[in-house]
């Protein structure tokens, strides 16, 4: 289990409404957070996943990320 961060676009508690269908639904995810009152919006992400999946999830729900 491994703890990654990113840079997102995810700002509001509406984009977290709309990314946490996605997210929840990835088995390997074992807890998420956007910190929306980083400037960089940064999701926090634990489980057992790679950076490309996280990357992935997050473009399928509309918004854009980065490796923090």
């Amino acid at each position: 289990m491994q703890t990654l961060k990113f840079k997102t676009n995810i700002n509001c508690g509406g984009c977290i409404k709309a990314v946490t269908p996605t997210l929840n639904g990835e088995k390997a995810i074992t807890s998420w957070q956007v910190d929306t009152a980083n400037p960089n919006k940064v999701l926090t992400v634990t489980g057992d996943v790679t950076d490309e999946q996280i990357l992935a999830l997050v473009e399928d729900a509309g918004f854009k990320a980065e490796k923090a």
